[in-house]
């Protein structure tokens, strides 16, 4: 007779017994890449949130509660994986379309600049808060919530990408002037 899972569960948090988990991914992957596949009706992207499902499991294992049915908190832990890669996916388009427009707009500190040669600058947690606050015109509290990141944070990244833009255009015009002046 083969255990259940409340007790492969507790043998893995007990132990960290691998062959317990394998065990427990054996019994539900077939059912948790099922419920993926409905949701994202793609084989690929569900076997990737699958792979990621199980992976959260094993992190969180210990936090599983006997009360209910394993195969349930499984469930909830692939749909939440769902929901963020959903979201992610999402943000991405919309960053990537924001910064592959080739139009010109107006940021503080430089004026009108070609707004996808300056943005490639910057690092990527920079340039999503920029392009979130001056491109979509999102507060900065708005641009944390859509990050989920701290709103201190965002104003950080608003800062360094403000100092990295001012000293990147000061060095092209300084650059550009003392060269016109030698002339």
């Amino acid at each position: 007779m083969s255990p259940s899972d409340e007790e492969l569960v507790a043998r893995v948090v007990a132990l960290q017994d691998a062959r317990a988990f394998e065990a427990l991914v054996h019994r539900h992957h077939a059912k948790v890449r099922g419920w993926l596949r409905h949701l994202t009706r793609d084989d690929a992207r569900a076997d990737d949130l699958a792979q990621d499902t199980f992976l959260r499991a094993w992190e969180r294992i210990a936090t599983f509660d006997a009360r209910g049915r394993f195969a349930a908190w499984l469930m909830k832990i692939a749909y939440n994986t769902f929901r963020m890669a959903h979201r992610k996916a999402a943000r991405d388009e919309r960053l990537s379309e924001a910064i592959a427009a080739p139009e010109v707009v107006t940021l503080p500190v430089t004026g009108r600049v070609d707004s996808e040669r300056i943005l490639a600058e910057l690092p990527e947690d920079v340039r999503t808060a920029m392009v979130l606050c001056f491109v979509y015109g999102l507060t900065h509290r708005e641009a944390s919530e859509v990050m989920e990141v701290p709103l201190g944070t965002v104003k950080s990244h608003i800062t360094r990408g403000r100092a990295r833009i001012q000293e990147r255009y000061d060095d092209g015009r300084s650059s550009d002037r003392s060269a016109a002046s030698k002339r």
